[in-house]
């Protein structure tokens, strides 16, 4: 099959407004965030990739209730809020323990 360049240009820039069309979807997607009570909330795997730990590690903090969760439609949320005192309760405790730690070798 043979293409002249004047067809080629034509498949071409239709192809390119397509992605134009794709590009501006995703954007759209990305910029539109769950919230509730106007907090953004953060599902399962966003919260795994920012505490980098395991589904199990989330599950277990859930159980304990260190980490409050919302339930909607069957997926699990996580407010914004609940997340950020969870880092500094948890940091605060590790920070504690090696605290600990240290002036026990030091002894």
């Amino acid at each position: 099959m043979y293409l002249d360049r004047e067809n080629f240009a034509a498949w071409m820039e239709r192809i390119m407004d397509r992605f134009d069309l794709t590009d501006k979807a995703l954007e759209k997607l990305n910029k539109r965030d769950n919230m509730l009570e106007g907090e953004r909330l953060y599902d399962n795997q966003d919260i795994c990739q920012l505490l980098n730990i395991s589904k199990r590690t989330l599950q277990r903090y859930r159980s304990s209730e260190e980490l409050p969760f919302h339930s909607i439609y069957h997926k699990t949320y996580y407010k914004e809020s609940d997340v950020h005192t969870f880092i500094r309760t948890h940091f605060d405790r590790q920070d504690e323990a090696k605290k600990n730690k240290e002036n026990n070798e030091g002894k």
